[in-house]
């Protein structure tokens, strides 16, 4: 087995985030800005597509990479309650100007692991949430699974919920590396839960993969695609696995006790890995759509969750922790149980912090979001935002230029090359304001 230690201080995998989810940078939210948000809630709707997500909380386990708001300890009491304020949250964004009698365009069910309720209780969720605001005219309903916990009654509830998108937390194939990571899931429940939710017929079936596990090699890693490519999903998503602060992982690092003795891959072993398998998907006929994505046919397979919020469109985000984006006021919802829970049983939105982002930063959220999917127009942004970003970018767009990340610079696209796409969320920081370049995106 190849070594996958030592690798060098730039290249190892150090604690800390990674992955730009959005921007301005989550740190500077502020509590201060929550009035603007329930201001922007008052207003008159966007002339946005509207979203809804929905965190569902709950884990068999806690995954040592996980830096989710994730409960195991929950009892099925606990778990109902949560589903009936999470119900009533939804109830009491439709008594605002800004969401009330608004289609949803897109819903997503993420967590956690949504697939971790029972039918019973997701049946009474979405009676509850659907009865507020029916969802039969949304494009898109995606929603999170954790193979193990999946019957063949609970994914007939799923399909019959109008899920379009099922996507599978596979992460990795071989049990003792799922061991290892604190998944609950073994190999067998994979394939088991794959081949009936085809045979069911969902629309979409997505499975997710981690480039940089404990435990993986390079053997592994080939392995993974392979299994990959005998299944044959719809899309494939695959992530190089960060370890932000409040991981177990990022813990035992941090206090040098050792917990975890497995090898940790370096970043450019985990670029090599995304590399190799995207190499694979692409001569298998699928279509690379963004720095984690692989399509099989694009015509019929798409993500409108991504695309859309890449685009601007509103969000409304329930649940404990739940970020959301409302008449252009970034929101998030309080991070713990009790405050959460206590809310919205006061009858009030669950609002802790938020950020309303002027026009620049608006231009700026859209352009390195966007950049993620490999290529961006600058008439979009032209049209939008009256913006000239060739201009507007030129000193970063240089220096990706110069060190062969950017494969074309016109007026009609700029687009990364598969290098600069593998690197991407550390590039993405050369276009953000000063004020924003190098603090902690938490």
């Amino acid at each position: 087995m190849p070594e996958i230690y030592p690798v060098s201080k730039v290249d190892q995998t150090d604690v800390g985030s990674y992955f730009v989810a959005n921007y301005p940078p989550f740190s500077v939210w502020n509590a201060d800005s929550v009035a603007e948000g329930k201001a922007a809630l008052a207003s008159s709707a966007a002339d946005q597509p509207l979203g809804l997500y929905l965190h569902i909380p709950f884990c068999r386990k806690r995954c040592h990479f996980c830096y989710f708001r994730v409960y195991t300890d929950k009892n099925a009491r606990e778990v109902e309650q949560y589903l009936d304020v999470l119900a009533r949250e939804w109830e009491l964004y439709q008594q605002t100007a800004a969401i009330a009698g608004r289609p949803l365009d897109f819903v997503y069910f993420g967590g956690g692991t949504p697939s971790f309720l029972s039918t019973r209780q997701l049946e009474g969720l979405v009676e509850r949430l659907t009865g507020a605001t029916p969802w039969d005219t949304a494009e898109e309903i995606t929603f999170e699974c954790e193979p193990g916990t999946l019957t063949e009654p609970k994914l007939d509830a799923i399909r019959r919920m109008g899920v379009t998108r099922l996507s599978l937390g596979v992460e990795n194939f071989d049990d003792r590396i799922l061991e290892v990571n604190g998944r609950a899931h073994r190999s067998r429940e994979i394939l088991r839960t794959f081949q009936y939710a085809r045979e069911i017929g969902f629309p979409q079936i997505n499975i997710d993969l981690i480039a940089g596990m404990l435990g993986e090699s390079d053997e592994n890693w080939q392995s993974c695609i392979e299994r990959t490519l005998e299944m044959q999903p719809d899309s494939i998503t695959i992530y190089q696995m960060e370890l932000p602060y409040n991981t177990t992982i990022s813990g035992d690092l941090l206090k040098g006790t050792r917990q975890f003795r497995e090898p940790l891959a370096g970043w450019s072993t985990k670029r090599r890995w995304v590399a190799e398998a995207f190499e694979a998907l692409e001569r298998a006929g699928y279509h690379i759509g963004s720095a984690y994505t692989a399509v099989k046919d694009p015509s019929t397979t798409t993500f409108v969750y991504r695309d859309r919020l890449w685009q601007g469109a509103d969000l409304a985000g329930l649940g404990v922790a739940s970020f959301g984006h409302i008449n252009g006021v970034h929101l998030q919802n309080h991070d713990t149980w009790e405050s959460y829970s206590a809310a919205v049983e006061r009858g009030d939105l669950p609002l802790a912090r938020g950020y309303r982002p002027n026009h620049d930063e608006r231009m700026i959220r859209e352009f390195v979001l966007q950049l993620k999917r490999g290529a961006v127009a600058p008439r979009y942004f032209r049209d939008k935002y009256g913006a000239n970003v060739r201009d507007r970018f030129r000193g970063p767009l240089a220096s990706l230029d110069a060190e062969g990340y950017l494969s074309e610079n016109s007026p009609d696209r700029l687009a990364l090359t598969r290098e600069g796409l593998l690197r991407v969320d550390v590039l993405l920081h050369r276009f953000f304001l000063p004020e924003h370049s190098g603090i902690r995106y938490t």
